[in-house]
């Protein structure tokens, strides 16, 4: 196994991580840069100490295509759009997010020290944003097969919700016509926050029906981020019989 320039420490501690992950690195170098936040390297400029967000980039290509390819194979009657909708619902922010804390991944991360101090080693977006870095070592240290194989594994949960046609809602639109069966009411979509560097935007937006905020959704997307906000608005609506 290799582990070039790496503390017996730190071996030790990514080799723990591996077990929960249930991966074998050829290359633990790979998975300790998989893990190696922004906030860390740029406290580590002399070192030269590289950061996570091409593996990040990567890894979210192999989920990508993955995912894609499995919907496309498996969901033949699915026209273009409902697979766009599913491969959107399988690859997100909060699926990445459960999977990371499941391995408790946090623990592992080399983050900045102000950033540690701020909660980084919990906030979703940092944690989902290191599993797609992990995701994307993964292939370059055993290959495509090994890591669609993994990523299938990890989102067999969410693939299984597409199955049952759980993932391919609109709930915009399911939303728009529970509120419209009460003539007068009217749904605004505000955005609330958009953080995060440019290629990892994460946008938080709130859904008001008429000036009452009733629901806050989260996402890589303004669009994505509403339909997690309508989702949320949804089930208050339908038990009120609105």
């Amino acid at each position: 196994m290799i582990a070039p320039g790496l503390a017996e420490a730190r071996i030790k501690s990514l080799n723990e991580l591996a077990g929960r992950l249930g991966i074998r690195f050829r290359n633990l170098a790979l998975l300790d840069q998989a893990l190696t936040h922004t906030s860390y390297a740029n406290e580590s400029v002399r070192r030269k100490v590289i950061h996570n967000e091409r593996l990040e980039f990567l890894g979210d290509a192999v989920l990508e295509l993955a995912t894609s390819t499995y919907l496309f194979l498996h969901f033949p009657e699915l026209p273009e759009g409902d697979l766009t909708k599913a491969r959107a619902s399988v690859v997100c922010e909060a699926a990445l997010h459960r999977r990371a804390a499941e391995v408790s991944l946090g623990d592992y991360l080399l983050l900045g020290r102000g950033e540690r101090a701020t909660g980084g080693d919990k906030r979703p977006s940092i944690l989902a944003d290191a599993f797609e870095a992990v995701i994307g070592a993964l292939y370059l240290d055993q290959g495509w097969k090994a890591a669609a194989d993994y990523v299938l594994a990890q989102l067999r949960e969410e693939l299984a919700e597409v199955e049952h046609g759980q993932s391919i809602k609109d709930y915009k639109t399911l939303l728009q016509e529970v509120i419209q069966r009460h003539p007068g009411q009217r749904i605004v979509y505000e955005l609330l926050a958009a953080t995060g560097p440019d290629h990892a935007k994460e946008f938080t937006v709130a859904v008001r029906i008429n000036g009452l905020a009733c629901g806050v959704g989260i996402g890589r997307s303004k669009k994505a981020a509403e339909q997690n906000a309508a989702r949320q608005a949804l089930p208050k609506f339908e038990r009120q019989g609105a």
